[in-house]
């Protein structure tokens, strides 16, 4: 799909939804703004409170049923979020233990175990700092919202981009369960389980677990090698059990997660890039690499969280909320991704990380009086992280690097109120106020301090919004926020460099409308400006191996967003929705060293420097189009049979893999599909089902490094197989 006919797309979705407007309003007679909710309402928790999305003044997309079972059917990791909602972007160099996310634009490229991200993952109210931690897989949930836009007033952690947010499916009181297994292509297995019920009248439980493996399928060509002869594999096993206790006023919710991964590290892909063009290189097999290096990943992790809340008649709700995170990763991989005999040198590093993280946070929810409601609250938030390096030599000599240590602490105070002055008109404002303080340290094998760092400061952060009810289910809305990213310090425990990058914030102005037509059609659109001061940079990789923390002067960034589902007929489903991002570095003086050689710089070099100026350019990853659509039908057999069919899309445009321009690190346009048929019988609870995802079996460079030998990361190829669920 080239970039006309996506525009025409996009266009076409968000010309819909606007004609639809007042329509819409013309058919629906006012009621009032108390009128409760439609069954067909989509209900966010974006405000920290359950509330209709159409009332909520935030661009809000929600993942939910039979998408969201979908779009997670062939075994995948996090990343499988990656464009099924408008602005959303993932991406990871170190396979399923590391995701990277951006929205509208803004992200971190860093790979290291101590990488700050301006995108928050809030896991069942948990807002997780270690990428490590983020990567917990998504299975037995009730939903995913993807808020966009700084989120810096009611949500805990580094959200100057937004915030992603899983919600698990809690315990019910009623015995429920179902459980689904999978078998594809390259041996690939995903099974899932879960079981929820009443222990008493008081108390109910929810157990669930995940387990996922695929075969080792990329195939080793260098015969001489003294590591693994195949790839890409893993055996990724998870599970969390839940314990609610619910009796009048008090509720108390715990929650134990854990998981393990045995795998596969990211396999780098030396010289498959044909010099002077984005394309591979003549011949190139995905199914085949060569290297000499190993690929090992192992990752452990477990959580549990606590939490209360209690309702105190006619005043409000206390909440609190105590979570404890824990992991132990190690990851080896052959970075150059080639052997001796085919560049002029062999680097293979590896890393271990053990990040630990404890949350606290106590919020009160007023209820409404008169016109007037409030939200006000604490927070706290301690991380400490332990990581060391490895390399080895040809002959498999491993050698113990530098290792370093980071102290990272968090306190905070909040405070949101929401006035409604007249029926069809609520008003919101917030403030938070945060206090960061973080110490590293930076030390040889032997223990040595070669440097230590240092950083604190204090942000206040705000937003303000004004939503306007046309009737009870269409809305129009306009907010202004600012969100916080604390100053960020960075151990290269490989190359023995320690870097510190200033605080970035962020100010954010959106405007949109939504609605919903009960069953039929619902919509939302906005369009919104931001514009980033100091913003976090990491420039990575080159000659000498490093990543090195840079702060920018500003960047700034605009766009349109549009989402819409449709039931035209009984039985047919359709959903649409896209995105425009346009992202632009300012600083005259920016600067980074581009790749050592191999690549196509279109930058100029910096007079009497090795550099390349970037100033002007646009963010990495941040791809100016993206798009999805998704269609299912179904077809009656019996009062209680069907038979169905869905399809999903998801098209990106081109993306910059570096801070610099080069011909070669530019990824191109991406459009993967999914296709799932079936037969459904809902009296006995059965499924069964066949599905390929990526059917096109479109290979894309998505990721590099910028060594001298054109070093490639590529998406998933297809995965064709069959599936049977059963719910009891």
């Amino acid at each position: 799909m080239n970039a006309y006919r996506t525009t025409v797309l996009c266009t076409a979705s968000f010309a819909a939804a606007i004609a639809a407007l007042p329509v819409a309003a013309q058919a629906q007679s006012a009621s009032s703004a108390q009128e409760t909710a439609s069954s067909t309402d989509i209900v966010v928790t974006a405000t920290r409170r359950e509330e209709r999305a159409v009332d909520v003044p935030i661009a809000v997309s929600s993942l939910s049923g039979e998408k969201l079972a979908v779009i997670n059917s062939s075994g995948q990791d996090i990343r499988f979020l990656s464009g099924r909602v408008p602005s959303l972007l993932a991406e990871s160099s170190f396979g399923r233990t590391f995701p990277r996310f951006y929205i509208r634009g803004l992200g971190n490229t860093d790979f290291s175990s101590d990488a700050a991200q301006p995108v928050s993952v809030v896991y069942d109210n948990i807002a997780l700092e270690s990428p490590f931690l983020k990567a917990m897989p998504a299975f037995d949930l009730e939903n995913v919202e993807v808020l966009k836009g700084p989120q810096g007033t009611l949500f805990g952690r580094n959200t100057p981009a937004g915030v992603i947010k899983l919600t698990s499916a809690r315990p019910t009181d009623h015995y429920t369960g179902h459980a689904s297994a999978s078998w594809g292509t390259y041996n690939t297995v995903n099974s899932e389980v879960a079981l929820s019920g009443p222990i008493t009248d008081t108390l109910r439980f929810r157990v669930a677990g995940l387990l996922q493996h695929r075969d080792d399928w990329v195939k080793n060509d260098y015969a001489q090698t003294l590591n693994e002869h195949s790839f890409d594999g893993y055996n990724d096993m998870a599970g969390r059990a839940l314990l609610e206790y619910d009796s009048g006023p008090l509720n108390v919710l715990v929650n134990l997660h854990g998981r393990r991964l045995r795998g596969s590290a990211r396999v780098f892909r030396g010289n498959s890039i044909k010099p002077g063009t984005n394309d591979f290189v003549d011949g190139f097999d995905v199914e085949h690499t060569a290297q000499n290096g190993a690929n090992p990943q192992r990752l452990n992790s477990w959580g549990t969280n606590v939490q209360a809340s209690y309702a105190f008649d006619g005043l409000g709700t206390l909440f609190s909320i105590t979570g404890w995170e824990r992991a132990s990763v190690f990851s080896r991989g052959d970075v150059d991704g080639s052997y001796p005999a085919a560049v002029p040198f062999s680097v293979e590093t590896g890393s271990s990380a053990k990040p630990r993280e404890f949350t606290q946070e106590v919020r009160f929810a007023s209820e409404k009086f008169g016109d007037v409601s409030f939200q006000t609250g604490a927070y706290y938030f301690n991380q400490n992280l332990d990581t060391g390096a490895y390399s080895w030599d040809t002959t498999n000599v491993q050698t113990n690097g530098n290792t370093s240590h980071l102290d990272n602490e968090t306190y905070a105070v909040f405070g949101s109120v929401e006035y409604t002055p007249i029926d069809a008109l609520i008003l919101r404002g917030g403030l938070r106020w945060s206090h960061d303080r973080k110490y590293s340290e930076l030390n040889n094998v032997n223990g040595v301090l070669l440097s230590d760092g240092h950083a604190k400061g204090s942000k206040l952060s705000w937003d303000a919004s004004a939503t306007y009810k046309l009737d009870t289910d269409h809305s129009v809305y306009a907010r202004a926020a600012s969100g916080y990213l604390g100053a960020s310090l960075k151990n290269d425990v490989t190359a023995g460099v320690a870097t510190k990058a200033k605080p970035q914030t962020t100010t954010s102005f959106e405007a949109g409308f939504k609605g919903n037509e009960r069953g039929l059609v619902s919509y939302s659109a906005d369009v919104f400006y931001m514009n980033t001061r100091n913003i976090q940079l990491t420039a990575v990789g080159g000659s000498s191996n490093t990543t090195t923390l840079i702060n920018a002067h500003k960047a700034i960034g605009w766009g349109v967003e549009g989402e819409m589902t449709l039931t035209p007929v009984e039985g047919l489903a359709l959903t649409a929705g896209g995105s425009y991002n346009f992202t632009k570095l300012k600083d005259r003086d920016l600067m980074v060293a581009p790749c050592s050689g191999g690549c196509t710089v279109l930058d100029p070099v910096v007079s009497g420097t090795s550099f390349v100026s970037i100033d002007g350019n646009r963010l990495p990853q941040a791809p100016r189009w993206i798009a999805n659509w998704t269609a299912s039908y179904t077809i009656p057999v019996s009062d209680t049979q069907e038979v169905f069919a869905y399809t999903d899309w998801a098209y990106r445009s081109s993306v910059n893999l570096f801070l610099y321009d080069s011909i070669e690190f530019t990824g191109k346009p991406s459009l993967e599909g999914g296709l799932r048929l079936g037969f459904r019988d809902n009296a006995k609870g059965v499924e069964v089902a066949a599905f390929a995802r990526n059917i096109t079996n479109q290979i894309r460079i998505i990721g590099a490094i910028d060594f001298n030998n054109l070093t490639s990361m590529v998406n998933e190829p297809r995965i064709i197989g069959g599936e049977v669920k059963f719910k009891f």
